[in-house]
C-alpha cells in the first residue's frame, strides 16, 4: 500500500464512530478524488482526452502499469483481497474466464454499454467486464527481409512451418503473455483439438524462438520494427497485431509511403479487451465514472492511434491512416469462451512441456 493510503487508513480508524454516524456514503475511498488504473503496459491515452475527464469528472487518474496483459491479470488475481487500484484495463477474452472465476471484478453496467456490438458483450448478464476495444493478433513481417532473399512472406500457420521459413519465427510465451496466449489459441482453432500439438512440433523443429511478452519480441527481436532495427533484432517474422504496421508509419521519424512491414493474414485470431471494476476497490464510485468514459466517443475515437485497436463503440470514428495501414483481419480465428475457458490451462501446461522443455 502507498503511504498516502496507510496514512488515511490510520486517520480513518481514528474517525470511524463519527463517520459511522455522519454517512452513509459506501462509494468513498481513502483517496476518493484519485481512481487508480491497473493495466497492462501498452495503455495510452492522449493527454488532452484525459484531463477532459479529470475536468468533467473531478478525478484524478494514476496508470499503474503490470507488465504484459498476461501477467497483469495474474498479479491482480494475486493482490484481489487488497487491490492495486480501482479498475482494470487490459483482460481479454483468452483470458477472461480466468478473471471472472477468481472474483477480480464487481459487476457494473457501464452507461454507454448499449451503443457496443453484442459480439463484444461476453458477460451482458452479469456485467462484471465492460468491453472497450478489439484488435486481432497476427504474425508481422519484414518486408525488407523478405525483399532482399527474394522470398514470399507467409500467409498461413502452415506456411510458418516450411523449411524456407527456418529460424525466422518469434513469438511470446503462451503462459505469460496475451499475443503469446492468442496465437497458440489460432493455432488450436486452425488445427483442432488434437491437431495443434503436432503443429507445435514443426514450429519448434523449424526454429521458432519463444520470449517472455511482446515488447522484448516486437521491440527487441523483430528486424521489421524501428526499436528491432536499433535493437539489433535479427527475427523478420513476429507475433504481434494487425494494427502493428500503421504504428511504424505513423510513428516514423521519417514518414514512409507504405508500412515497412506487413500482415499474414491466415495467422490471425481474433482479441477483444475490457476494462472492470475491481473487487474490493477502494474508489467504486470514481471506478464507474472511469469505465463510462472508456465508452465515451471521446476516448473511443482517441484509442486506434494510441493503443492501435479498434473501438467497440458504434459509430466511432477510426482515422484513416489507421484503416490504410492496419485493417482489420477480414476472416480471423475465434473461439467461444466456454471452449477457452475449459481448455486453456491445459493447452498452456502441453505447450510448455512441448515447446519450451
Amino acid at each position: 500500500m502507498h503511504t498516502k493510503t496507510l496514512v488515511a487508513a490510520a486517520v480513518g480508524l481514528g474517525l470511524l464512530t463519527l463517520s459511522a454516524c455522519g454517512s452513509t456514503d459506501t462509494e468513498g475511498s481513502a483517496d476518493s478524488k484519485t481512481v487508480t488504473l491497473v493495466s497492462h503496459d501498452s495503455w495510452a491515452v492522449s493527454k488532452n482526452v484525459l484531463k477532459d475527464f479529470e475536468k468533467q469528472s473531478g478525478y484524478k487518474v494514476r496508470v499503474l502499469p503490470n507488465g504484459d496483459a498476461g501477467q497483469a491479470v495474474n498479479k491482480a488475481i494475486l493482490t484481489k483481497d487488497n487491490p492495486q487500484g480501482d479498475v482494470f484495463f487490459g483482460v481479454d477474452n483468452t483470458l477472461l474466464s480466468r478473471a471472472l472465476d477468481n472474483g477480480l471484478f464487481q459487476s457494473y453496467e457501464a452507461k454507454g454499454l448499449d451503443t457496443v456490438g453484442a459480439a463484444y458483450q461476453l458477460d451482458k448478464d452479469k456485467h462484471r467486464i465492460t468491453p472497450v476495444d478489439y484488435g486481432d493478433i497476427c504474425v508481422n513481417y519484414d518486408k525488407a527481409y523478405f525483399s532482399e532473399h527474394k522470398l514470399a512472406p507467409p500467409q498461413t500457420f502452415a506456411d510458418l512451418a516450411k523449411p524456407a521459413y527456418k529460424n525466422l519465427l518469434v513469438t511470446e510465451n503462451a503462459a505469460t503473455s496475451s499475443p503469446g496466449l492468442g496465437f497458440l489459441l489460432g493455432s488450436a482453432a486452425q488445427y483442432g483439438d488434437n491437431g495443434w500439438q503436432g503443429y507445435w512440433k514443426k514450429l519448434k523443429a523449424n526454429g521458432v524462438k519463444v520470449v517472455d511478452g511482446w515488447e522484448q519480441a516486437y521491440r527487441q527481436e523483430f528486424s521489421g520494427s524501428s526499436e528491432g532495427k536499433k535493437a539489433g533484432g535479427d527475427r523478420p517474422l513476429v507475433v504481434s497485431y494487425a494494427s502493428s504496421p500503421p504504428a511504424e508509419v505513423i510513428y516514423a521519424k521519417k514518414r514512409p509511403s507504405t508500412a515497412p512491414t506487413g500482415v499474414a493474414t491466415g495467422t490471425c485470431f481474433r482479441q477483444i479487451e475490457f476494462a472492470g471494476l475491481l473487487s474490493n476497490a477502494k474508489n467504486t464510485k470514481g471506478g464507474k465514472a472511469f469505465i463510462d468514459f472508456l465508452l465515451s466517443k471521446e476516448f473511443q475515437q482517441d484509442m486506434p492511434l494510441n493503443m492501435f485497436v479498434y473501438p467497440v463503440v458504434q459509430g466511432a470514428a477510426v482515422p484513416a491512416d489507421f484503416t490504410k495501414y492496419g485493417p482489420a483481419a477480414k476472416n480471423p480465428e475465434i473461439m467461444a469462451p466456454d471452449k477457452i475457458a475449459a481448455n486453456r490451462d491445459q493447452w498452456v501446461k502441453s505447450w510448455t512441456s512441448l515447446v519450451l522443455k
